[in-house]
């Protein structure tokens, strides 16, 4: 969210509520904020909502963000980075060799402790005096969030725990996993529940980043589709499209040029549905992927090494990590793309032509992805302290707008009129010809137009594709699809390992 919406609440409140010995809980707290001394007024639930969003950077904050990750093991992209011991978690997941001891436990971790705060915040606004009217907003996005967050869980590991209300410490360890269908069940409830009481829009200079009728319509239109049950799908996505190419009921519209959409000022555009939010604001070593961590870390992953401009045939570029070099299958499937140069930065032709230098990194290809590519001018300038790389503030799309129209197409099986409407004006956009529509034309079109977004490899296990496109990886059908609860999650819990690991 915007900085004017961007309150921290105090880590002692979480670590109060969950670590507090019985000695402790007998010793009357001076001077510090408690989960009995909070709560008290609208402030604080403002505080404690923003607290539940924090979880949102998942997408694309610290190390272990959910872009590099599931790009990593796409067909469109590898590991890449330093070496092949550069990151345990990204490069076994890229090579299929990821096990409960290599997956990183914030993914199982990080969405806990969102779903943990809605909890508290949920138990909590029924007794905050405060206007009857915010309440319920608060409530609504309280409860998307934690649908949201239920809904990338299940669709990595399947099988997870259904937590709906604050558990003591000792409770977390008897609580078993539930049914897939009922951890779905229970999203589709509280979205179902929410999206009338979230606003139409927001005043983006105020609530920019909060979530709106027509980001939870989507959410749900997406969880629909994951399940199969496609015409409900195409129903929520139709209500969020509107008239393919035209401005929909909840002012989304797409953009009139492809590469504005990874301008790092141009935030909350039209094109956005859900957003999250990143800035400069002195982000440091010490608090790199935690809550108060408010920089994009995929920017500076997937940046090439030790980079040198020659000539003004190159840009100005810092230098990065090099992690997610595109594939060469991936550059010449988008070879003759209008989206080409503002999805892969062609580095390797540059390098070859004496234009510019860099030092290759692990599985160098020399194409670099460009929709997260940070020029110089966009380097954070330090005046709040902080680490450079650690403080840029591009945001990126957790669902936007092309993104809804394809998946309406797909739940309309790639066939009729409003299917092809939808294909016809992502194409459009970018000054592509119409081409008859297809769920093969649809699967296609994903993965140019959502290039290095993270949505490749859930759209390849969604269509049941994987084990054909990623075998060669060194993915197992039946055991791939999702991934392993780590090791430390099923010490002493009910919690049991997922089949074939």
């Amino acid at each position: 969210m915007k900085k004017e919406f961007k309150i921290f609440l105090y880590a002692a409140i979480v670590i109060f509520i969950t670590s507090c010995s019985n000695d402790f809980l007998e010793v009357t707290p001076e001077g510090m904020t408690t989960e009995e001394n909070f709560y008290k007024n609208e402030s604080d639930a403002k505080a404690a909502l923003t607290a539940v969003y924090d979880l949102m950077r998942k997408n694309s904050g610290g190390f272990e963000n959910m872009i590099t990750m599931f790009n990593a093991a796409s067909d469109d992209h590898v590991a890449g980075g330093g070496g092949e011991s550069d990151g345990a978690g990204i490069q076994s997941f890229s090579n299929y060799t990821i096990n409960p001891y290599t997956i990183p436990e914030s993914f199982w971790n990080d969405y806990y402790r969102g779903i943990f705060r809605a909890n508290v915040l949920l138990s909590k606004l029924p007794g905050i005096p405060m206007d009857e009217a915010v309440k319920t907003r608060f409530e609504a996005e309280a409860k998307t969030l934690r649908a949201y967050y239920y809904f990338n869980l299940v669709r990595m590991f399947k099988n997870v725990p259904l937590i709906t209300e604050p558990l003591s410490a000792s409770q977390f360890y008897n609580v078993p996993q539930a049914a897939p269908a009922d951890v779905y069940a229970k999203i589709e409830e509280d979205l179902l529940a929410s999206m009338d009481n979230l606003p139409s829009t927001v005043v983006v200079e105020i609530d920019g980043g909060r979530l709106t009728k027509g980001a939870a319509k989507a959410i749900l239109g997406k969880v629909y589709l994951y399940q199969g049950k496609n015409t409900l799908a195409a129903e929520q996505f139709a209500d969020v499209n509107g008239t393919p190419g035209q401005t929909s009921q909840y002012g989304y519209h797409l953009l009139s040029n492809f590469a504005d959409l990874w301008s790092f000022t141009n935030k909350f555009n039209t094109e956005s549905i859900l957003e999250v939010s990143h800035s400069a604001q002195g982000s440091y070593w010490g608090i790199w992927g935690g809550s108060s961590d408010e920089g994009n870390t995929v920017n500076v992953m997937v940046g090439p090494r030790s980079y040198n401009k020659l000539d003004n045939q190159a840009p100005e570029l810092p230098s990065g990590w090099s992690f997610n070099v595109f594939t060469q299958d991936f550059y010449d499937f988008m070879q003759g793309d209008p989206r080409f140069n503002a999805t892969l930065f062609d580095l390797k032709s540059l390098k070859t032509n004496g234009h510019a230098d860099y030092i290759a990194g692990y599985q160098d290809t020399g194409y670099f992805l460009n929709k997260f590519l940070p020029k110089q001018a966009d380097v954070y300038d330090g005046s709040l302290g902080g680490d450079a790389v650690l403080n840029y503030a591009q945001n990126t799309y957790a669902i936007r707008l092309a993104d809804t129209y394809l998946m309406e197409a797909e739940a309309l099986g790639g066939t009729g009129t409003r299917a092809q409407a939808l294909l016809d004006a992502v194409r459009a956009r970018v000054g592509l010809p119409s081409v008859p529509v297809s769920m093969n034309a649809i699967k296609d079109e994903r993965r140019r137009e959502l290039a290095g977004e993270g949505h490749r490899w859930f759209d390849l296990v969604r269509w049941g594709d994987a084990p054909a496109k990623l075998g060669s990886r060194g993915f197992v059908a039946g055991k791939h699809e999702i991934l392993p609860i780590p090791i430390k999650e099923l010490s002493n819990t009910l919690i049991q390992q997922n089949p074939n690991y």
